[in-house]
């Protein structure tokens, strides 16, 4: 009988928290030791397939493209096979993508510096390190623990907001989303709260 391995079904090139990743799911009835390798090209390198080092041979089903590709305005497109002992499968494409006009955003993480009086919010982002300078702005939410309601502010990511707390007591929370404005205007889900007591006195 003729053994085949089947290829990686649903092979998808998506983007999750800044990153470019292709996901797949295993071929029907694959073996346990079953690995997959993977290849991309850009598409001002048609001509050639290029091997993706972290993603050769791995028990895992997706792989994380972000930085491979030349450009973050240029598509680009991937492709996996899955290999057993000496059975390979065919190789499967996923569709073109481009990172400025698919990437997903995550949240920032925000960093509160309470001082006497005031408190300085600043917003990092968890970018991969070839996407370090995309121009991001943040937009962050305060609120008094228990209201609904929320005082926005709007900042590019450099940008540290700073609230004179004087006249505050209580807790105080803040939340913040990520803005990334390509080809639409982006926003990511909003930040987990984080809410800290201010001017307790005694």
């Amino acid at each position: 009988g003729h053994v085949q391995l089947l290829p990686p079904q649903n092979v998808t090139l998506v983007s999750k928290d800044f990153e470019m990743i292709l996901t797949w799911t295993p071929g029907e009835g694959s073996p346990p030791d079953v690995t997959y390798t993977v290849r991309y090209k850009s598409q001002d390198h048609m001509d050639k397939w290029i091997k993706v080092p972290h993603c050769k041979n791995t028990p895992r089903t997706s792989c994380i493209l972000t930085c491979m590709f030349s450009n973050i305005y240029v598509k680009g497109q991937a492709q996996v096979k899955a290999v057993s002992g000496r059975l390979q499968s065919p190789w499967v494409k996923s569709q073109f993508k481009d990172y400025f006009s698919e990437v997903e955003l995550a949240p920032p993480v925000l960093i509160l510096n309470v001082k006497e009086n005031l408190i300085q919010v600043n917003a990092s982002f968890p970018l991969p390190t070839c996407v370090e300078n995309l121009t991001l702005k943040y937009e962050l939410n305060h609120w008094e623990a228990g209201s609904e309601d929320k005082k926005k502010y709007e900042g590019y990511r450099k940008d540290s907001v700073t609230l004179d707390t004087t006249a505050l007591r209580s807790n105080h929370c803040f939340s913040a989303r990520s803005i990334f404005d390509s080809i639409e205007l982006k926003h990511s889900q909003f930040s987990q709260p984080v809410c800290v007591p201010l001017n307790h006195k005694g």
